[in-house]
């Protein structure tokens, strides 16, 4: 076979496999896990900041360029409306239904991470984020919140905390305020911060 012609049946083959390879690569880079880091700031420098983590862990956190931020202010059971688009942490109970840890109410119009997920807040907790159907407060604070493949009924007890989340930007991020801080490894070994919740005015996010 001349090697004109065995480059032209080469080349092709080579192409798919260098898109195999780059697909590869950014489907492994997409799915790069993401730690929740629970902390307060210590220190804020022009591109990372330092905290202190649960435990007293001390910490560097990268800002990403196109950081994502959200304050979290107080809010009641009053804010939570049928459409609206809330997030709640929550364990099982026995019936089948949710008993909720907390409960955060997103900006009208806002959806961010809808769905049904595991979540780190204690054994066995899950996070739904979701549309509110019926909301019967007369009736143990009960909640019926859908996605797009199901939909859970969430007790939301008395005690449990209720914030609000509106979008923000790096004015948040002073000394002394409580954030959680979504953390993924960057190649050089470095903890980057690509979105955050931060409290105002001493608030700490319970999600």
């Amino acid at each position: 076979m001349k090697t004109t012609q065995l480059l032209h049946r080469l080349v092709p083959v080579l192409a798919a496999s260098a898109l195999l390879a780059y697909g590869s690569m950014a489907a492994a880079q997409a799915a790069a896990p993401v730690t929740r880091v629970r902390a307060t700031i210590d220190k804020v420098n022009a591109d990372n900041l330092e905290v202190s983590a649960k435990g007293g862990k001390k910490m560097t956190l990268k800002l990403a360029p196109d950081l994502t931020l959200f304050s979290v202010s107080h809010a009641a059971i009053g804010d939570i409306k049928s459409d609206s688009f809330i997030g709640t942490a929550a364990v099982p109970l026995p019936d089948g239904s949710l008993k909720a840890l907390e409960v955060h109410v997103f900006p009208a119009g806002m959806k961010v991470g809808e769905g049904h997920y595991a979540w780190d807040l204690g054994k066995n907790s899950s996070m739904t984020n979701g549309t509110v159907g019926d909301v019967v407060v007369t009736s143990g604070r009960t909640i019926t919140v859908k996605y797009p493949d199901g939909e859970k009924k969430i007790v939301v007890p008395a005690d449990v905390p209720i914030v609000s989340l509106n979008k923000g930007d790096r004015s948040l991020l002073v000394p002394g305020a409580h954030g959680v801080f979504f953390v993924s490894k960057a190649a050089d070994g470095s903890d980057v911060v690509g979105r955050a919740t931060v409290g105002v005015n001493g608030v700490v996010p319970p999600m």
